[in-house]
């Protein structure tokens, strides 16, 4: 599944993958007028076509057996007073497939100006995904009576490509609020790419067991959490990126980019939630250390109740806090390594760990993981620029290499050189030799004990065989360190002692 690309984040230095389709003004952009009126339920197949524009009143749902497809460039307008939702039951499909000149819109019926959180309901695809809930289904939160939940894994609910879904949200009730989009028991089987949810009332995403891949995700300016993942899910999701407004918070449960749960209480249900996120981009709202922003904005990642989460390759910037491992359960899956955060970024928070447990864990040398003062040093174009951002890596950005990637089993490739230092102990200076199978472009860096680097010997392309790099390690005070050599897929790690 997993794009082996080089960058750790979302975005390399050339791909702006969404350009053309993703809309960073959608409270002023002006949508024709409605003409077509849909509500009840859909019980046979139909296709909704881009020369109507649609307006979904109260809880649509297509029902078992039935697919609905959206030609490319339609454009559905919910209703706030019915509260417009779409509701894609078990056994039904959803087609919805646009392009990068003309994406499907789901928006807002208010004028310009006069859009905001919550102004309908959002998108639910409830599939036969498996879950962890007593007896193997449930019905889906906020307030629609579909059930999902079964035991198809590959399941499939249709296929959403460059979908974008805006000021969706709405409360049911308290605490009972529809998400932009809502995934409850999706199968794999089901194809989602390229969509953008802005200015969600609730979570941008979220899912509740299933195992849909997910690929190029966008959460903007949403109320509540970017990407939540409940109920054993088991997905795989690659290049998601969110950009948050500094001013905005759930002041019921608190705003983060990540939050995970096995299940509501924390049990040990199975499957238990193990996903797999690669090059995500968390844009917070600090956008530098001085930013005031809602007191609402709680962390990067709130990782809880058990939750085996694993992201690789990710970036995290300007939060209170950057990473949470709540509880016993959560902190023994870390410790066991069930959990897994590799080559990921904290950058810009108020403080980067909850506790002195976070700080182990994430920095554990063989993680390869990095904590960085101030956001500008990671070296983006223009992220938090808030109607036009720029994600993409200036060419010298620290984020440009240094992924690697999950395979079967959550496992990593083998490193494809070896390495060794000698003298050591060292007390001026050493050599670090290694060995590659093929020219590649190679980092050199020194960590201490804690996991913080503290120099970066080389940068530079390397010949096939055997190579060596002098360290001067006289201005190191006396102490264990960890030598990393990293060509972008894989990396060697040798202790170095200074005496």
């Amino acid at each position: 599944f997993f794009q082996q690309v080089p960058f750790r984040g979302a975005f390399g230095t050339t791909d702006d993958w969404t350009a053309g389709w993703a809309n960073w003004n959608c409270q002023n952009t002006v949508y024709p007028d409605i003409n077509t009126t849909v509500q009840g339920e859909l019980t046979s197949n139909t296709t909704w076509t881009s020369n109507n524009v649609y307006l979904l009143k109260g809880f649509y749902y297509v029902r078992a057996g039935v697919t609905l497809t959206i030609q490319p460039g339609t454009i559905i307008r919910g209703d706030k007073d019915t509260k417009g939702t779409l509701i894609i039951e078990q056994g039904a499909k959803l087609i919805a497939e646009g392009t990068v000149n003309q994406p499907i819109v789901f928006t807002s019926n208010f004028a310009p100006g006069n859009r905001g959180y919550g102004d309908w309901g959002g998108v639910i695809l409830c599939g036969y995904g498996i879950i962890n809930s007593p007896g193997g289904t449930a019905i889906i939160e906020g307030g629609p009576t579909s059930v999902y939940g079964g035991n198809n894994n590959a399941d499939n609910s249709g296929s959403l490509k460059f979908v974008r879904i805006e000021f969706p949200g709405i409360p049911f009730v308290p605490d009972k609020e529809i998400n932009g989009l809502t995934f409850g028991g999706v199968g794999n089987g089901t194809q989602i790419d390229y969509i953008q949810i802005s200015y969600s009332g609730d979570d941008s995403f979220e899912w509740f067991g299933g195992a849909v891949n997910c690929r190029h995700l966008i959460a903007y300016r949403g109320w509540d959490d970017d990407f939540d993942t409940d109920n054993g899910f088991s997905g795989m999701l690659q290049f998601g990126v969110s950009l948050r407004d500094k001013d905005i918070a759930d002041p019921g449960s608190g705003s983060n980019g990540f939050e995970s749960d096995n299940d509501a209480t924390g049990s040990s249900n199975s499957p238990v939630t193990h996903c797999i996120f690669s090059n995500i981009s968390v844009f917070g709202p600090k956008y530098d250390l001085t930013t005031t922003i809602n007191a609402n904005f709680k962390r990067a990642m709130h990782l809880r109740r058990n939750t085996m989460l694993n992201a690789y390759n990710s970036v995290f910037t300007g939060w209170p806090t950057g990473l949470f491992l709540d509880g016993t359960a959560t902190q023994a899956n870390a410790t066991n390594g069930d959990l897994k955060l590799q080559r990921c970024v904290l950058s810009g928070m108020g403080k980067f760990f909850n506790s002195s447990f976070e700080h182990d864990f994430f920095m554990t040398p063989a993680f390869g993981n990095d904590t960085i003062a101030t956001n500008d040093m990671l070296g983006y174009v223009d992220p938090f620029n808030p109607t036009q951002p720029n994600f993409l890596l200036q060419s010298g950005s620290v984020l440009k290499s240094g992924s690697i990637w999950p395979q079967t089993g959550v496992k990593e490739n083998k490193p494809t050189f070896t390495s060794s230092i000698y003298p050591n102990p060292v007390s001026d200076k050493s050599t670090i030799q290694f060995t590659l199978d093929k020219a590649s472009n190679i980092e050199v860096s020194v960590y201490n004990a804690t996991g913080s680097k503290v120099a970066e010997i080389a940068e530079a392309q390397y010949p096939a065989g055997e190579n060596r790099i002098i360290i001067n390690a006289s201005s190191l005070p006396k102490g264990l360190y960890f030598v990393r050599i990293d060509n972008g897929t894989s990396h060697s790690a040798a202790k170095m002692i200074v005496k």
